[in-house]
């Protein structure tokens, strides 16, 4: 079967161009390795998107999207993309399943938690490691744990906890963060966080649990043993573009990089959203990324086909 348009990855990008793209009548299948939604799904209350004076959780953001998207007639499949090619005037798109022929295809497969790449790491994902305080935060009640973190995600992730950790460390690099004012007076006032400066994670301990994190200072490089539960890796995001370097032209981050229009170096190719080289990586513009690929897509298709 050919589609008009295959978007792979189901953010708000995504959704937003399976809604745009589907209005306008064109067959448009949205393919997802793991659940629609994206990492938005993970975070417990978005106060920025227009429209919800009170917030809304990112988890039901995403479910009434998706309700939107499915209702204009598109096709979503969980299934994960292992490749993609251009084969004369059409792309062919290969699932862990099948192939997918599409006259045009957009990106919008987002990014991943950064690791820190250290000792311990590894061994204890799953068992103290957490890229994620909204998903594992309950896991934690009345334990001390390390943030590790000073942009927006890691100072909301550091309120969530105060919720159930009896003790958070925010630990940040630098002698300041990089947080909005707003979050980071929320943050001065709660007692249960304590920030240590200029510092890192150096080391994570222990047997079955974590039960020791070595914190070094980057100004003198005094490290500090601190006995806690827990750490909360949130120092940043990678794009998932493995599977598109030799398609499309990246950034020196790995980052897609695209016109005003979402074109990509390859005709017919657009890009949206979080994996997009110098966007603002907010829900509100991943969804107008989306809608502008998906009209972009839609005039690319109505040239090819005339």
């Amino acid at each position: 079967m050919l589609y008009d348009i295959v978007i792979i990855g189901a953010g708000p990008a995504g959704l937003t161009a399976g809604i745009y793209a589907t209005r306008a009548m064109l067959k448009t299948l949205l393919l997802e390795k793991i659940a629609p939604g994206g990492l938005v799904i993970t975070t417990e209350k978005v106060e920025n998107y227009p429209g919800f004076s009170e917030g809304i959780s990112g988890y039901e953001l995403m479910e009434q999207t998706v309700k939107q998207a499915t209702r204009f007639g598109l096709e979503i499949i969980q299934d994960e993309m292992l490749s993609i090619k251009e084969l004369n005037s059409t792309f062919r798109v290969k699932t862990a399943s099948r192939e997918y022929e599409a006259l045009s295809v957009i990106i919008t497969t987002g990014t991943s938690h950064r690791k820190l790449g250290v000792p311990g790491e590894d061994i204890f994902l799953g068992r103290g490691i957490s890229y994620c305080a909204t998903c594992d935060g309950p896991l934690f009640k009345d334990k001390e744990v390390v943030v590790l973190g000073g942009g927006d995600v890691a100072t909301e992730e550091a309120l969530f906890l105060t919720k159930f950790a009896r003790k958070i460390y925010l630990v940040h690099r630098r002698d300041k963060l990089r947080a909005t004012g707003i979050l980071q007076k929320q943050l001065r006032n709660n007692p249960k966080i304590e920030v240590i400066w200029n510092s890192t994670v150096s080391k994570i301990e222990g047997k079955n649990r974590i039960e020791n994190v070595v914190i070094r200072n980057l100004v003198d490089n005094k490290e500090t043993n601190y006995k806690v539960d827990g750490v909360f890796v949130l120092v940043g995001f990678e794009p998932n573009t493995v599977l598109f370097r030799e398609f499309v032209e990246l950034d020196k981050e790995g980052y897609i990089i695209t016109d005003s229009n979402m074109r990509t170096s390859r005709d017919g190719v657009f890009a949206a959203g979080d994996v997009r080289s110098g966007t603002l990586r907010q829900v509100i513009t991943a969804c107008g990324d989306g809608a502008r690929a998906a009209v972009s897509a839609q005039h690319y298709i109505e040239k090819l086909k005339a």
